[in-house]
């Protein structure tokens, strides 16, 4: 080849590279716009003006005071958990909203990464203080996408009250037990009921909504060691021996002797009302049921401890969206929302705080979410129990445990398939006239396959 036409390809190949930017480094990501960051999420726990808001008011107040140009609002969506997925992904798939931050369920975060509706994030925003369970739900691929903001699991609150009307001696249960001591101890209230509206033991969600898809998946995890639906590259990836298992699990938990009728048709907010009336003595519940229920019942009628098995992990993470203008000044919020102080205040505001630091180490709000009512006697209008360092009570040796030892829902970008899949196909478990434990496990495993296919 002639000196000519080695210039002539080299000046080509430059031309591409310079069209492309192909250079070996990333292109400089576009400059923040000044403006409103919007975060878009559910509905928070904590109340009106609750936790978060404040969190967002504090961050606003700094940047004012920096005059930076930059302010947060908060967007949060109306309806259920799954109604909120889907004005999330239609609002980011259309552009008819604009949202810089998203406050996503642990379970969204493959489908919205897969999608390319969040971007990848630095991997240093998560570090060694996150719990490790917590933070693998951040995660897709070999990338992060979010941030943990607050965390949730499966609890097993109790009415000590009714453990003594009946008889039972030991009823601080928080060190834990299995299934078939909370079934003797079901049979013993059975034996000598309190007076009033006891009707059965326990209550939990299994509506046919997400609710029923985490009580059967601690189920399903509970029944066999190491149980999973999926691989880590979310194909399916379970066996009809180990759903045979589950499904087996599911319906002794879930048996008439021992389970309120109504909770085939509950929610969250029936089986906390049912509870609180008095209709059973145990409760499966999430974190913030400590802070409700201690508002109604004192530490003498109440009380928390770890699910019998496996408990699901749930909650919310923080992502930035893919089409935001704010990107920068977004991913700067998320970190002040996440960070360890901000942890704190949403532990001490009744969520489950996704930071080891926040159960165990000198780590203070610099906000006050338990502050004194507008009463007269200034009394505060929390009634929440509290150790000697201000956190909820049962925050260290309860809580933080059960994160640590929590298990994840199937992790795919087909969730929601998945789970619309599981909820109804287990449906007839809970009729009048439920089929074998094999039969149902073989439907279950047809019926995944083609809502998770390879």
């Amino acid at each position: 080849m002639g000196r000519g036409c080695r210039l002539l390809i080299a000046s080509l190949l430059l031309a591409v590279t310079a069209c492309t930017g192909d250079s070996g480094t990333p292109a400089a990501p576009s400059p923040d716009v000044a403006g409103d960051i919007v975060v878009a999420g559910g509905r928070d726990v904590t109340g009106q003006n609750g936790i978060r808001q404040q969190l967002i008011d504090d961050w606003n107040a700094r940047e004012k005071k920096a005059n930076s140009g930059y302010r947060a609002r908060l967007v949060e969506l109306p309806g259920s958990a799954d109604e909120q997925r889907s004005q999330l992904l239609g609002a980011l798939q259309s552009g008819s909203a604009v949202y810089d931050v998203v406050n996503l369920d642990v379970t969204w975060v493959p489908e919205f990464a897969a999608a390319g509706l969040i971007r990848p994030l630095h991997r240093n925003v998560l570090d060694s203080d996150h719990i490790t369970s917590v933070a693998a739900t951040a995660r897709w691929g070999d990338e992060v996408y979010a941030v943990p903001f607050n965390s949730d699991v499966g609890l097993l609150y109790y009415r000590r009250d009714l453990l003594e009307a009946a008889g039972v001696q030991q009823t601080d249960l928080s060190a834990g037990l299995d299934w078939g001591q909370l079934e003797d101890l079901i049979e013993e209230i059975d034996e000598h009921p309190a007076v009033g509206a006891y009707e059965k033991g326990w209550t939990t969600q299994l509506a046919p909504y997400e609710g029923r898809t985490v009580n059967a998946v601690e189920a399903f995890a509970s029944a066999t060691e190491d149980f999973h639906f999926t691989g880590a590259d979310g194909h399916y990836d379970a066996d009809l021996d180990r759903l045979t298992a589950g499904v087996a699990e599911l319906r002794r938990r879930t048996e008439s002797p021992y389970t309120l009728q109504d909770a085939v048709h509950s929610d969250e907010a029936a089986t906390l009302s049912d509870f609180a009336d008095g209709r059973t003595a145990f409760l499966r519940h999430w974190p913030y049921a400590y802070r409700t229920l201690h508002q109604s019942f004192s530490e003498k009628q109440l009380g928390v401890a770890p699910l019998p098995g496996r408990a699901v992990l749930g909650g919310q993470n923080l992502a930035v969206t893919e089409g935001s203008q704010r990107a920068g000044k977004a991913t700067a919020l998320i970190k002040y929302l996440t960070g360890p102080e901000s942890e704190r205040c949403l532990l001490d505001a009744g969520f489950a705080a996704t930071r080891t630091s926040a159960y165990t180490e000198d780590v203070r709000c610099p906000l006050d979410p338990t502050a004194p009512s507008a009463s007269p006697t200034g009394e505060r209008a929390d009634r929440m129990p509290r150790d000697d360092e201000g956190r909820p009570h049962y925050a260290r040796d309860i809580l933080l445990p059960a994160l640590q030892d929590a298990v994840q829902r199937p992790r795919t970008p087909l969730y929601g398939a998945f789970t619309q899949t599981f909820t109804a196909q287990l449906g007839p478990l809970l009729g009048d006239s439920p089929p074998g434990d094999a039969e149902l496990a073989a439907a279950l495993d047809a019926a995944l396959k083609k809502a998770l296919p390879d």
